[in-house]
């Protein structure tokens, strides 16, 4: 019997119009289908095509909750500094303009 907790993710999706979400899953891939698909949350609904900005792995599922929140309290400016200060080999997402969805495309390691 395997005992483990599950390694659980902080990811972060942006929406056509440049809104930010943020939330937890112990599975980011199948996370971002249920998004697309609909069946997320109610703030994502009709608001497509998502685009992934970050996610990294937290630990249990009481740290992403803890990172969750501070990072929801954040403006959209500052979360926007915090992607580019998590990523600093990649384009900012920082400066670009509210719907342009075409630096980061979706892909998962």
């Amino acid at each position: 019997m395997n005992t483990a907790a599950p390694l659980w993710y902080l990811y972060m999706l942006e929406t056509d119009e440049g809104a930010l979400y943020t939330g937890i899953t112990t599975n980011v891939s199948r996370r971002l289908a249920q998004h697309e698909a609909g069946r997320g949350a109610k703030a994502l609904r009709g608001r497509g095509p998502l685009v992934l900005r970050h996610h990294e792995p937290v630990g249990s599922r009481g740290e992403a909750l803890r990172l969750e929140a501070q990072v929801k309290r954040l403006s959209a400016g500052r979360k926007r500094a915090w992607l580019k200060a998590r990523q600093p080999g990649l384009p900012s997402v920082a400066n670009k303009e509210p719907g342009d969805n075409k630096e980061m495309p979706c892909t998962l390691s």
